[in-house]
């Protein structure tokens, strides 16, 4: 079992900030509102809540549960787990770091677009538009150099350790993000044009059901929760053995989801609003345009409509999206530091600093052939790598791993666990439903 030096969130508030931070990321902000927005809004957001509820919580739990039981990084997780497969486990803990790794060199360069953005909209309000130009411009340098600034205040962070960084930071740049939310959603209300895009979002038009609005909102869900990256694994591994943990995950899940919820508020109706304003965000078929770069296009159009008070608000809400980016890279970067501490008996800083810096290269080759790399990494990672991942997690929680170990594992924090509904239900569900859904997103 793991050392007793190894790191430990010192709070349940500071986990479940953590863990909501890790979760919590431009999939909600950005991904979510998208799909949403291309998938007819309410009935997206219907099956995205049925997704969550009956695929990415019951995985949570399974990731936690491992990586608890584990206490240390995923390899050795996932060993303690399934003793027997001592080679499958351990390719499955380097193939999950590689993946979020990868996973962290796409997701630094759209950071470094809304770090670009945050400081073009400070200039803007300063006078200096040439520096804002250069900032919000597609440009290999800027990518660049962007891209790096953001790797290097994520390496600060993770450098500082369990709490000292990823639980101190997180616990102050979610609340942060929580007011954030909320003034720049009341804000957009009182524009013109922001009720038709609540309509749009809250009231289901059933003829936008499809199978591809169900796999999309599946993969959503997924990807939202941080799931099959090992990130949830890792966590879990510093959690105290008193934590409560399906109803810690059920907050996890609860936070992420009311996030992106309410970034869909915020967003759908600012897209009518930027509407109202003259800004084009549908083409003549319907379809919305510029879909993957919405928030870089659509709002900052919106905000220019809006004079100075558009360029406060402009900086509000990239400082918004430039925490939830942090919030996730520092959990995605920790995943392979764990490693590297536990396994290879480095320090803290070693680790952060060679892991940091490899992913940063891998990135910079990235920026440098963007138009082929940038798409196909995602792609591999997201699509294709990430649910077939989970999908084994899943398998040996169900399949692989004793079930009295399971359960003696979750009575630590929840002891009257065996004859709760939980219990009788999720072992089955995570054995069975689990891996059937998933193989249906895989396979439509």
């Amino acid at each position: 079992m793991a050392s007793s030096s190894r790191g430990q969130f010192s709070s349940r508030f500071g986990f479940i900030m953590a863990a909501a931070g890790s979760a919590v990321g431009l999939g909600n902000v950005w991904g979510f509102p998208t799909q949403a927005a291309s998938n007819g809004g309410a009935v997206f957001l219907i099956v995205y809540l049925l997704m969550v509820f009956l695929l990415a919580f019951p995985m949570l739990v399974a990731e936690l549960t491992i990586g608890r039981y584990g206490q240390s990084n995923p390899i050795r997780s996932f060993r303690a787990a399934w003793p027997q497969g001592k080679a499958g486990a351990i390719l499955l803990g380097i193939v999950g770091m590689i993946v979020v790794s990868l996973i962290l060199s796409f997701y630094a360069i759209v950071a470094g677009w809304l770090v670009g953005s945050l400081f073009g909209s400070g200039f803007d309000l300063l006078g200096m538009q040439t520096a804002s130009h250069w900032l919000t411009s597609f440009t290999t340098e800027r990518n660049l150099i962007l891209m790096v600034a953001f790797m290097i205040l994520t390496i600060v962070v993770v450098r500082n350790g369990v709490a000292n960084g990823i639980e101190k930071w997180s616990t102050r740049l979610m609340p942060l993000l929580f007011i954030l939310f909320g003034l720049l959603t009341a804000y957009i209300f009182t524009q013109e044009g922001a009720w038709d895009g609540l309509k749009m979002y809250l009231v289901p038009d059933i003829s936008h059901l499809t199978p591809k609005l169900v796999v999309s909102a599946m993969g959503q869900a997924f990807f939202s929760l941080s799931l099959g990256v090992c990130v949830m694994t890792t966590y879990g591994s510093y959690l105290k053995k008193e934590a409560n943990l399906p109803k810690t995950a059920a907050q996890v899940a609860l936070l992420d989801t009311g996030v992106a919820f309410v970034a869909g508020l915020m967003i759908l109706p600012a897209m009518f609003v930027a509407k109202h304003n003259g800004v084009e965000i549908f083409s003549s078929s319907g379809e919305l345009l510029n879909s993957d770069t919405l928030v870089f296009t659509v709002l900052p159009a919106m905000f220019e409509t809006m004079g100075t008070v558009g360029a406060i608000i402009g900086l509000v809400f990239f400082l918004l999206m430039i925490i939830a980016a942090l919030t996730s890279s520092i959990s995605m970067l920790e995943v392979p530091v764990a490693c590297a501490i536990e396994e290879l008996q480095q320090t803290r800083t070693t680790a952060v600093l060679w892991i940091g810096g490899l992913v940063t290269l891998v990135s910079g080759v990235v920026v440098f052939n963007f138009s082929s790399l940038f798409g196909l990494v995602i792609q591999v990672t997201t699509v294709y790598s990430q649910p077939i991942i989970a999908l084994l997690i899943t398998l040996i929680v169900g399949w692989i791993w004793n079930r009295n170990q399971i359960l003696t594992e979750l009575k630590q924090g929840y002891p009257e666990i065996e004859h709760s509904w939980f219990w009788k239900i999720w072992p089955i569900y995570v054995r069975i439903v689990c891996p059937v859904l998933m193989l249906m997103v895989f396979f439509a």
